[in-house]
Order: C-alpha cells, then sequence, then structure tokens
C-alpha cells in the first residue's frame, strides 16, 4: 500500500547531485503562475542561474539581489510528484536552506474573505508523494507556519490559520470528501503543502508556505470569485503576492 512507501533502511537510486559550485542564495521564492514569472521578468533585474530540465522542458531559475540579499525564483508544476521534483532538482543548482512557496487554493469556509491570506498549519496528506518522504499519518505539521503568520501579522496584513487538504485529484474533490474536510478543520484545498513539508523535512530545508484563495468550494455550485478573466487581483496570479513572498524572504 502508498502509505507502506517510506523506506529510510535503504539508499535511493537516483539523489540529487548537490556539488560544491552551487548559486549560493539567502532563500528560494516558488511560484506557480505564469503571469507572476513574466512579473518578476519584467519589474526586477535578474539573471538566470540554471535550468530545472525534465521532459516538459527547461525552467529557468533566475537570481535577484534585493536589499544586499541573493534570492533565487522559479516557477514550479502544478501537482505533489512534479513540485517536488522540481525542488529536488533546483537544488542541484541552488544552494539555500530556506523555500517560500505561496499558490492558489480553494477555500472551504465561506466565513473566509477573499484577500485574506491562509497560512496553513497541518496539511492532511492526500497524495502519494509524502509517504516517500516520512512515516504515515494522516497529517503533516507545517512547522514554520507561525513564523509566516508573525510575518503577516508585521506587516498588518489579513490572514487566517487554519489546517490544509492537499489532494492528488483536482476533479475528484467530491461533496462527502469535501464535507469530511472541512468537518475536520480544514480551510483550503491545494495539491502540493504536505509533500513539500514531507521534502523539506527530509532534506533538513526550511519551508515557508502561504496561499490565496481564487475560488470558493464552500457555495451551492462552485464560485471561481473571477468576474474578469483578466483581473488577477485576489487570485493565485495576483503579483503581489510575489512581492509580500520576496518581503517574507528578507525578514527570515
Amino acid at each position: 500500500m502508498i502509505i507502506d512507501s517510506f523506506d529510510n533502511k535503504t539508499n535511493s537510486k537516483i539523489n540529487p547531485n548537490l556539488t560544491g559550485n552551487r548559486f549560493k542564495c539567502d532563500a528560494c521564492i516558488v511560484t506557480f503562475s505564469n503571469i507572476i514569472e513574466e512579473y518578476v521578468v519584467k519589474n526586477y533585474n535578474h539573471k538566470i542561474v540554471g535550468y530545472i530540465k525534465t521532459v516538459n522542458g527547461k525552467t529557468p531559475i533566475y537570481s535577484i539581489n534585493i536589499s544586499g540579499k541573493n534570492f533565487a525564483v522559479y516557477k514550479t508544476i502544478l501537482g505533489s510528484p512534479a513540485t517536488v521534483g522540481c525542488f529536488e532538482d533546483s537544488r542541484e543548482i541552488i544552494d539555500t536552506n530556506k523555500y517560500i512557496v505561496f499558490g492558489g487554493a480553494g477555500c472551504l469556509d465561506k466565513d473566509i474573505a477573499r484577500g485574506k491570506i491562509m497560512i496553513p498549519t497541518e496539511a492532511y496528506r492526500d497524495e502519494g508523494t509524502s509517504y516517500h518522504y516520512v512515516e504515515p499519518s494522516d497529517y503533516i505539521n507545517i512547522k514554520n507556519s507561525h513564523i509566516v503568520a508573525e510575518f503577516m501579522k508585521s506587516k498588518n496584513l489579513p490572514y487566517v490559520l487554519g489546517k490544509t487538504w492537499t489532494t492528488d485529484s483536482f476533479y475528484r474533490e467530491t461533496e462527502g470528501n469535501f464535507a469530511q474536510r472541512k468537518n475536520a478543520g480544514c480551510i483550503s484545498v491545494e495539491m502540493e503543502c504536505s509533500a513539500l513539508e514531507a521534502v523539506c523535512d527530509f532534506r533538513n530545508v526550511e519551508l515557508y508556505y502561504f496561499l490565496s484563495s481564487g475560488d470558493l468550494l464552500d457555495s451551492p455550485e462552485w464560485d471561481s470569485r473571477i468576474k474578469d478573466e483578466n483581473d488577477y487581483r485576489g487570485t493565485q496570479h495576483d503579483t503581489r503576492l510575489f512581492d509580500l513572498a520576496l518581503e517574507l524572504a528578507i525578514f527570515l
């Protein structure tokens, strides 16, 4: 069974090649949004320090220097296996122990206002990747959630702490599963959080994670909350989220 997949007794057949000439940076910022990637390239002085190479093509890793600190930035791929794979490959190119990851999520509670940052405290492991990096459990603790919350509070930004539901199957978020997860205290649903925390814990890397809500599942019919397809404010493509992640990187 998938929950029996964690093996810390034998060696992996393939491992990231962590050489001594990697790009040293203070933190790495990871986005899922092509709109935000375009924003970074257009608005920040940057250079490309390497590429994550997959069968889908090459994903550039950028470096930017802000406030005397070097930061890496790259766009990852949706879903736990791909996101974790990109994380592992990125460590062959950059040298840092801090990853700041932000993205969009479905909101499971209609009382949570649009625009409020959601900070996961625990992630329900409804995916397969994390079970290869840590012992089986229903939830994994998102250990740096209090630090992200401290930062949001210092900026007087509205946020909410709560559990998240990490799923592998976007189109199988059924009414029954939704009700179970909401009743268990989950306030959001996404596709990467539990797996990212698992791999970061396994690799001794610090993960700082936050979410924005672009859609609402807690309604009679799914509500995307987007009235104009070119209006990205309040969605995972909102470029202000990158600026926020960058401020968090400086804060750390």
